[in-house]
């Protein structure tokens, strides 16, 4: 999709970040070398480097990174405003191997910015190796580097879906889960890309008609996901087609939207798409609603059994035209784990 634009947008130079510890600066240039290894066993032997330094972390320096990404979070707002060039990630859900492929494919910062939708926790086995990496690389690159909040990063969510399992596991109390459930509570709702791409984790709401009511909602949305309301509706809500409005979702919260809504949120924001993740779909990404919403989907292989490809959108600039690119990939290889621990059983909501 091509969307002409005017005039040329002059970028945000990024400022590198103090990392809270000396583990936290480690565990960036291990992250950063991934990115350019070249095989699988490069990959492999950088991948139990990333583990082993998660594993030295303690519960200190867990809450000294959460703190500091805190800080980004809260300087990001509600409504985080994000430049092109960008990669705009879906969930990646623990999925270790799979965040390592994802950096190759569509790039990590700071060369390119990153926007990364929500839900990185639960479900895989590697949750605290994923959400380490992704706060300590907005800490590090606070302005290329922005994470928004999925219906995952709640605390009861989490304590149902593997995570506060997984925390208690690796660091023998629930303190490290509680530090990084904290700083959930100041992750941004939602972003805009270039003005002219709305992004949520999940989608539209009923109770929210412009983008200065999404803003409006910083006086109470620092705080665990309510059942209901706008805030729910924006992390948890489906499009579909065939409907109009809003109408009941299957899920149990926020909404299933028709395209007439898409059409009435983006002609009265000035928008041109709307790009959330929050569904399994088979290809990585969907178009609905006449390509006016997209859905990404950034763990392939979902649940290791699900067999679906992995999306992300890559957003070119370029002069005064705008490039809207798809890239689908298929899961890492990975090592076998012969200690891997054995989940709980879960219900299948997502599925």
């Amino acid at each position: 999709i091509f969307i002409r634009r005017e005039g040329s947008k002059h970028h945000q130079t990024s400022k590198f970040g103090i990392m809270p510890t000396e583990r936290c600066e480690e565990l960036i240039a291990l992250t950063l070398q991934s990115a350019t290894n070249r095989g699988y066993k490069e990959d492999f032997e950088t991948i139990k480097k990333i583990q082993e330094c998660c594993k030295a972390f303690t519960e200190d320096d867990v809450k000294a990174l959460c703190e500091k990404a805190t800080e980004a979070f809260i300087q990001d707002g509600v409504l985080a405003m994000v430049d092109a060039p960008v990669t705009i990630v879906g969930d990646v859900h623990g999925q270790l191997y799979d965040l390592i492929e994802l950096f190759k494919i569509g790039g990590i910062a700071p060369q390119k910015n990153m926007l990364f939708l929500g839900d990185y926790v639960d479900r895989g086995y590697y949750s605290v190796e994923t959400v380490t990496i992704l706060f300590a690389l907005k800490v590090k690159f606070p302005k290329r580097v922005t994470l928004l909040r999925g219906n995952h990063e709640t605390r009861q969510v989490t304590q149902v879906y593997g995570f506060y399992d997984e925390c208690m596991r690796k660091f023998g109390s629930s303190k490290a889960w509680g530090y990084y459930t904290s700083a959930f509570d100041f992750l941004p709702l939602s972003a805009v890309v270039d003005n002219s791409i709305y992004c949520p984790h999940g989608g539209l709401s009923p109770h929210l008609n412009t983008l200065d009511e999404v803003r409006a909602l910083e006086s109470h949305c620092r705080k665990e996901v309510p059942h209901e309301g706008a805030v729910c509706d924006l992390l948890w809500s489906d499009p579909e087609d065939g409907i109009s409005g809003f109408n009941m979702s299957p899920r149990g919260a926020g909404y299933t939207f028709g395209e007439d809504t898409v059409e009435k949120w983006n002609q009265t924001n000035a928008l041109n798409i709307v790009c959330r993740a929050h569904q399994l779909v088979m290809d990585g990404y969907n178009w609905n609603h006449n390509n006016k919403t997209l859905t990404v989907f950034s763990a392939p292989n979902y649940c290791y059994r699900c067999g679906n490809l992995a999306g992300i959108l890559v957003v070119n600039e370029n002069s005064s035209v705008e490039q809207y690119e798809v890239r689908s990939f298929s899961d890492a290889p990975r090592e076998t784990v012969t200690n891997k621990p054995v989940p709980r059983e879960m219900p299948d909501y997502f599925l």
